[in-house]
């Protein structure tokens, strides 16, 4: 297809995937004359992959180009393709919290892994606001949140491990990495609009006429 037809088929505007082509996010197309270039399916996933990091997650487009990197690379294993492109999309956080706090956050979230028996990177980013988010929770007295956390994991191990599970039905490598990716992204917005709703809901039931 032509670009206008790779506009019309993702809903991105033609000087918008020039810009895409320009900054190397977008391999280019396929010349068939000096001035014409043919896309094909591989570019219509690739866009909407774009627009889902851009406007949905928020990426900067220097980390959509490192996460896009990142799934390109082909030559590394697979776990280690993902993991490059979460730990782009991870931010780096740091929460007010007290050194007791964090110490206390730090064993907790340790003895958690060690537990569980999860295989987690010592330097992933999310192990680092993972501890911090415990360390200000225990900083503003809600100790009793912190009391759940092997309850919120193993929710979460078995949410996750249907996600991946998901995934791992499309037939290409490319594909199943684009789609941990797309998953961790729409997964964190579908968690959290969930999570809206049923504290929504139980309000009601407990609070309303109070």
């Amino acid at each position: 297809m032509r670009i206008g037809e790779l506009s019309k088929a993702t809903d991105v505007p033609v000087p918008t995937i020039k810009y895409y082509l320009r900054e190397g996010l977008l391999p280019a197309g396929e010349l068939s004359s000096p001035n014409q270039a043919s896309y094909g399916e591989t570019h219509v996933r690739r866009l909407r992959l774009i627009r889902a990091l851009i406007e949905l997650a928020q990426v900067p487009v220097a980390t959509v180009k490192e996460i896009l990197e990142s799934l390109d690379a082909d030559t590394e294993p697979l776990h280690e393709q993902i993991g490059r492109a979460h730990r782009a999309l991870t931010p780096t956080r740091r929460l007010s919290a007290t050194d007791e706090a964090r110490t206390a956050a730090t064993a907790q979230v340790t003895e958690l892994i060690h537990d569980r028996g999860w295989s987690v990177d010592p330097e992933a980013p999310a192990l680092a606001t993972l501890i911090d988010t415990i360390a200000a929770l225990r900083s503003l007295g809600q100790d009793n949140l912190v009391a759940h956390l092997d309850t919120y994991a193993d929710s979460v191990e078995r949410f996750t491990q249907l996600e991946i599970d998901a995934v791992t039905s499309n037939p290409t490598r490319d594909q199943l990495a684009e789609s941990v990716v797309i998953g961790t992204i729409l997964g964190e917005t579908l968690i959290a609009s969930l999570r809206l709703l049923a504290q929504e809901s139980i309000s009601a039931e407990r609070w309303k006429n109070r």
